[in-house]
């Protein structure tokens, strides 16, 4: 969205609310006037509340709603902003001016979805997806020092069915033997990562997590030959810097609209026509039908 409208309005100021935890990827974006943030953890509709008054106090001319949800529905309805977009599925969409259908499953992807927003106020292009590593996070990287050819994983997801099992990860390193394999994920990923380290034959792994932020993970990935990830948000990362990509889907599926974007990419899934897959839009804490045939299945001797 960012990238699109700086190409036809360069001179644009744009403000961009997010959820605390992930501010981290806008630090020093170059077409960000500024960051708000939603603290949804402490005092949650007390700083909803003070949100919503900043908002209207900075009396934007357009507000794009990207959410379906009612907390930035009231966000949108508080701001008085001149031009309201966003989508029909909003409970609180009756306060928009233009309304934009949503639908899941037609072929699109989430960003061409997102764009429908913008045609409905002007003749945007489409553009991808891209983040900006500050000179500091990438010098910071590069004095450390990277092997001309290198492996990133990323086998972590906040929900299990979206992960794909542990026993593929240790077999898919021991695939990479020659090579460096840089494991990347949140502080509460490190046991699960060093414990797939620890059970491959493979000498020469790294646990990144903990010690790498979100633009510094992105920058680790667009430097590596390739970038393995779940659907999850290192495959979002991999595309914002149209790195090399191989992404693994277990129980959501590519058509959902949340694949990768990189110029390089390839989606794996199950060969097998399961009837039981996709369980859901979003992933689950643990395989309903109990088998999670959707990642067991899943072959990584195929991956070149």
């Amino acid at each position: 969205m960012i990238e699109s409208i700086i190409e036809k309005e360069p001179t644009a100021k744009i403000d961009f609310l997010v959820r605390k935890g992930n501010d981290g990827l806008l630090v020093g974006h170059p077409h960000i006037r500024k960051v708000l943030i939603w603290d949804k953890k402490n005092n949650k509709y007390a700083n909803l509340r003070h949100l919503a008054k900043l908002i209207r106090e900075r009396n934007y001319d357009v507000l794009l709603n990207l959410q379906r949800f009612s907390s930035s529905g009231y966000l949108s309805w508080k701001s008085k902003a001149k031009q309201i977009v966003g989508f029909k599925k909003n409970p609180l969409s009756f306060s928009f001016h233009h309304k934009v259908q949503h639908e899941i499953g037609n072929g699109k992807h989430e960003v061409e979805r997102n764009h429908e927003l913008l045609l409905a106020i002007g003749d945007f292009k489409l553009a991808k997806p891209k983040l900006y590593p500050t000179a500091e996070q990438t010098k910071k990287l590069d004095e450390v020092g990277f092997p001309e050819d290198y492996i990133v994983m990323a086998p972590s997801s906040v929900w299990a069915t979206k992960q794909l099992p542990k026993s593929k990860w240790v077999e898919l390193l021991n695939q990479h033997l020659d090579q460096k394999v840089y494991f990347i994920g949140a502080p509460s990923d490190v046991q699960y990562l060093c414990e797939i380290g620890r059970a491959s034959s493979h000498k020469n792994w790294v646990c990144s997590a903990g010690s790498t932020n979100l633009l510094e993970s992105a920058y680790l990935i667009s430097k590596a030959t390739m970038t393995y990830v779940n659907d999850s948000a290192p495959l979002h990362l991999a595309s914002a810097m149209n790195a090399n990509v191989t992404a693994f889907f277990c129980s959501t599926i590519p058509d959902f609209g949340f694949g990768p974007l990189s110029d390089d990419s390839t989606t794996i899934e199950v060969a097998e026509k399961l009837d039981c897959r996709p369980c859901g839009l979003h992933g689950k804490a643990s395989c309903p039908k109990g088998h999670f045939n959707c990642g067991e299945k899943i072959d990584v001797t195929i991956i070149k």
